[in-house]
């Protein structure tokens, strides 16, 4: 090794510094950032989008989301490692900017916006499908219970990080109490063989109504673009470093745990509600933990886990506004975002960024307004094409880095994404494959897919609309600000 690459072997991991991450206040801690990890790993797509799927592939879906939740837990692992050698609010946007340029960061940041930005109006539509289980809003229109939902989440958020992280605590709580309930009520229900519903829950709902592969092997594997929706969340986490006291020593722990909970409360919930009543009995309209104590008939019980469902929608929603507020300052530091996105309040929070998600939750409610019973469907494939490109985005910035290790530029931490770089290239043609499903899926699938086309022209001409002034940005940070 030469005396060079020794030296720069030896030098401090993070030599990059990313203007976006100015200006923030540490104020999250241990217990917040676990929380915000499981709240990851939780989500609406569990909650309201399992019931659907159920109906459509039978038990077999609890492998859809083993199968995603590996690949899940690659692209939080090699986000873990990247936190671990640079803690940043920027995440991966920052990661793209340092190892594959502002192209890269532009392109990293714009396809998350996409998914946050669809999935915002994915949050607030289950929002408003689950308050008309009650009698008292059924008569309410859905964009204005729409509107009412998004409209608290964005109070709370632009308060200050600590009110977001307080509150995705307690909502994080919240969803994994009602998550071990339902297990515990599940198992209990499987092993007594307690009738619901006039049907005795056991292995025999499975064998008996068509066995794993109800309807063949092909409906699983097209589900499997709204399975990857259910873990959108899962790299929050890193995100939220940036704000955190001691990444080094939360990161790891939070991140590895995630495994085992997509483990116990994914594939587990699955399996019991397969269990409990024929696939036929869920749908998509009703959230399947809903329409098992429903089916129950204990009273109140449905209304409880309801309310749960909903607290785990505005989760989502409060999660994404803000990441999405982060993200946008990293950009807009870098000249590739509107400028106002970079701005701050007294709280330390970009709410320029945060608004302008939440312009766009606004346009769902207008999608609520005019396509009720198809907005949540829409939103979701859209939200599917943001996330596979995020977590491709992610793997890309890995391999990146990977590379550059090997190279002796930067030093990997002792806490690393297991196989690489088999792990990235592996997840990349996962991700691939999915696009192909979506296409094979037709209907909105193809659509959403067709799509791709205009999304890529409208990154390109984005990109030549604010080149200039990202490297105006570019150029005035690498003069020296004490040249004569």
């Amino acid at each position: 090794m030469s005396d060079r690459t020794l030296a720069e072997a030896q030098a401090p991991a993070a030599a990059h510094v990313d203007a976006g991450d100015e200006g923030y206040s540490k104020d999250l801690k241990s217990r917040h950032i676990n929380m915000i990890a499981i709240g990851g790993a939780i989500g609406t797509g569990l909650f309201l989008g399992a019931g659907g799927r159920l109906a459509g592939a039978g038990p077999s879906l609890a492998l859809a989301y083993a199968v995603c939740g590996v690949f899940a837990f690659f692209v939080v692992r090699a986000l873990g490692e990247l936190v671990l050698y640079r803690p940043s609010s920027g995440a991966f946007v920052s990661y793209a900017r340092e190892f594959m340029g502002e192209k890269g960061a532009y392109t990293a940041g714009w396809l998350y916006f996409l998914n946050w930005s669809t999935t915002t109006v994915a949050d607030i539509t289950a929002a408003a499908t689950y308050a008309h289980f009650w009698a008292m809003f059924s008569d309410v229109p859905q964009w204005i219970l729409a509107l009412i939902a998004l409209s608290v989440v964005l109070a709370a958020n632009l308060i200050s990080v600590r009110y977001f992280g307080e509150m995705e605590f307690w909502f994080s709580l919240v969803k994994v109490a009602a998550l071990v309930a339902f297990l515990l009520v599940g198992i209990y229900l499987v092993v007594t063989s307690h009738e619901i519903d006039g049907h005795t829950p056991g292995l025999s709902t499975i064998t008996d109504s068509g066995g794993l592969f109800p309807v063949g092997v092909l409906p699983m594997l097209l589900v499997v673009q709204g399975v990857v929706f259910a873990y959108a969340s899962v790299e929050l986490c890193g995100v939220a470093a940036g704000e955190t006291e001691n990444p080094a020593a939360i990161m790891p722990k939070a991140i590895n745990s995630i495994m085992w909970r997509v483990g116990i409360f994914y594939v587990g919930s699955v399996v019991l509600l397969a269990l409990l009543l024929p696939y036929t009995a869920y749908s998509g309209d009703q959230s399947p933990f809903v329409t098992v104590f429903d089916k129950l008939g204990v009273p109140g019980t449905a209304g409880i886990m309801n309310l749960v469902v909903l607290t785990a929608a505005l989760s989502s929603l409060n999660s994404g506004l803000y990441s999405t507020g982060r993200i946008l300052r990293s950009m807009a530091m870098a000249g590739s975002a509107p400028r106002f996105t970079a701005r701050m309040n007294k709280g330390k929070v970009p709410y320029g960024g945060v608004l302008f998600t939440a312009a766009f939750g606004v346009a769902g409610v207008g999608l609520n307004y005019w396509m009720p019973g198809e907005a949540f469907e829409i939103v979701l494939n859209l939200a599917s094409i943001g996330i596979l490109g995020t977590w491709a985005m992610v793997m890309l910035c890995s391999l990146f880095f990977w590379r550059s290790a090997r190279e002796g530029k930067v030093v990997r931490p002792a806490y690393r994404l297991p196989w690489a770089p088999y792990t990235q290239i592996v997840t990349l043609v996962f991700l691939a494959t999915v696009l192909v499903l979506m296409w094979c899926d037709g209907g909105v699938g193809r659509t959403t897919v067709m799509f791709l086309p205009l999304i890529a022209a409208a990154l390109v001409a984005g990109w030549f609309a604010v080149r200039g002034r990202v490297a105006e940005i570019a150029a005035a940070r690498a003069t020296p600000t004490d040249a004569p």
